[in-house]
């Protein structure tokens, strides 16, 4: 069953004689009572853990933006990209892993009253766990379109469940009314000791992500079935523009949320001053900044770091930058390196880029702390052409297999640790969302402002004409796909691409084929030739797997649940 009770491995039980501690113990002490709470954050980074699987899988390999070091069928990540993922074969954490916190924030609900702490204190444990709530439902929303909605019932064991899916216009109408009251009851700005908890923006900016997804092609009218009632279920039935419209009044609300002094509560973290685009490489490496909504704090650490990094590095080089990622980046004038007049150079393709390229791709050449020198030194990602016409790779380039790594977040300084947050919900995302919106209501230069801003940050060049390389009279197919590939920039690695190709419906077109990457030689005199190579093993992707497939134990269990189209 998926209502699951809570383990007592892990978390705020962790290290203690569980044996002797009862619900009772748990719900009748402050302490523990809020121990529980932060046991249901502990998990609001999930999908995003770059070891979400076997310590070193995530998403962002079963996309187009990496490739994972492992290639074996049975690795999560490969069965996705590949294909093989079934009712009888899922990824089941998509499904577990939220679901043990909606029965988490549930029970903490229904003991809400006899723990022994202040009313007020108690109202805000209320609304952070609403807000939880919602988080792990929104998961399931996007994963597998309309799930079943409970409220606040907790299932005993010898309870027999038969539940039904709610519409996917019922869930998103619930998720909605439960972040507007937890808005109502969370201020914008949470004391120094609760720092890290829900706010009133958090609440606003995962509304604003839920009506976006909500007004995207694959939900708003965009079910891949024939039967009206599954329809409705995984989409609203019909489109409607007036969605779009929908959501840029929620991303509206959160640009204009004020701090306590009458301040704009969030702002993009800009320093063009250091270096073209520092801002956008520093944010990452700092815990508190203006830009980030909702983040997984962390301690001191190394991991992404450890993640992406080469041996000669330190790391373990388990994701590999693509050539597609590193295409996507413009040129500093902002023009797309296809155009004729960007100053692209295929024999030298890593100058004059996008700064946010170099903050984010490790490239032949590009500095990075090394422990032995004490020093930034240049990442040889490239193989020696011998006198003999043989080809000796340097020690960097033999752990990838795209020719790249991946810099993202990582501290490109120093090998100690840093203290950081992972960015689950960031000023960016909001701006993005609030410019695909107006785009999509034919409000196309209002859409060019807020996308101004984000290369503005970038440290691209605004150009005489101010525009940031986007060219005047764009139109408004145009500038849909420009505001996607400024996504896809901008968010990279941060676990949007795998449902942003999806609730676009351009999955058929990103995700068949095989990624692509480079081979760099270094010719006898001393010149760099680039030969494009692609990827281990092909992506395949078929029409069924916009929506992931429900657990066929959970359809078994349970026959008023429908399993989604194609599966």
């Amino acid at each position: 069953m998926f209502l699951v009770a809570c383990k007592k491995n892990g978390g705020f039980l962790e290290n203690q004689d569980v044996s002797s501690i009862t619900e009772q113990m748990v719900f009748t002490d402050s302490v523990r009572s809020i121990g529980f709470l932060t046991r249901i954050y502990n998990d609001i980074g999930f999908s995003f853990n770059k070891g979400r699987w076997d310590s070193h899988g995530n998403l962002e390999q079963a996309t187009d933006e990496a490739e994972y070091r492992y290639s074996g069928g049975t690795q999560k990540a490969v069965m996705l990209y590949a294909g093989t993922v079934s009712p009888g074969n899922v990824v089941d954490d998509f499904w577990s892993t939220p679901w043990a916190n909606i029965r988490r924030v549930n029970l903490l609900l229904q003991k809400m009253p006899q723990i022994p702490l202040s009313q007020p204190r108690k109202n805000l444990m209320l609304a952070e766990a609403r807000f939880l709530r919602v988080w792990y439902y929104e998961y399931l929303l996007k994963s597998f379109g309309g799930i079943p909605i409970i409220g606040d019932v907790v299932f005993g064991i010898n309870d027999i469940i038969n539940l039904k899916r709610n519409t996917y216009e019922e869930c998103v109408n619930y998720l909605v009314k439960e972040l507007d009251e937890s808005a109502a009851a969370l201020p914008a700005t949470r004391a120094d000791e609760d720092y890290g908890r829900i706010t009133k923006g958090a609440c606003l900016a995962l509304k604003a992500r839920i009506l976006l997804y909500a007004a995207s092609p694959l939900f708003n009218g965009g079910a891949i079935t024939t039967n009206q009632e599954l329809a409705k279920i995984v989409s609203y039935p019909t489109a409607s523009v007036a969605r779009w419209e929908t959501a840029l009044q929620a991303a509206e609300a959160v640009i204009n949320l004020k701090d306590e002094f009458g301040a704009p509560k969030y702002a993009l973290y800009e320093d063009n001053v250091t270096a073209p685009g520092y801002g956008f490489y520093r944010m990452f490496l700092m815990r508190v900044n203006p830009e980030y909504i909702f983040a997984r704090l962390q301690g001191g650490n190394r991991t992404f770091e450890g993640h992406y990094l080469p041996s000669t590095r330190g790391g373990a080089f388990n994701s590999h930058a693509t050539q597609n990622m590193v295409d996507a980046f413009p040129m500093k004038n902002g023009k797309p390196i296809t155009d004729l007049t960007s100053g692209y150079s295929e024999t030298n393709p890593y100058v004059g880029r996008d700064p946010r390229f170099a903050y984010t791709i490790i490239y032949n050449g590009a500095p990075f702390y090394l422990s032995s020198s004490n020093s930034k030194q240049p990442m040889n990602l490239y193989y020696q052409r011998n006198a003999n016409g043989t080809l000796t790779p340097q020690a960097d380039v033999t752990s990838t297999t795209t020719g790249y790594y991946v810099r993202k977040m990582l501290d490109d300084n120093s090998n100690s640790n840093t203290e950081r947050g992972w960015p689950l919900i960031r000023f960016a995302e909001i701006i993005l969302g609030y410019a695909e919106a107006l785009n999509e209501v034919g409000r196309t230069e209002d859409a060019l402002t807020q996308i101004k801003l984000i290369r503005k940050r970038a440290g691209i060049d605004a150009g005489t004409d101010g525009r940031y390389g986007i060219p005047a009279g764009i139109s408004q197919a145009d500038m849909q796909s420009l505001i996607r590939n400024e996504r896809r920039i901008e968010l990279a690695y941060e676990d949007h691409r795998f449902f942003d190709v999806r609730r676009w419906k351009i999955a058929e077109q990103t995700d068949n084929g095989f990624n692509r990457g480079i081979q760099v030689i270094k010719e006898l005199n001393n010149t760099f030739t680039y030969t494009p190579t692609v990827s281990i093993r092909k992506h395949n992707f078929r029409p069924e797997m916009y929506l992931l497939p429900i657990p066929q134990g959970e359809i078994s269990k349970m026959p008023a649940m429908v399993q989604n189209p194609g599966w």
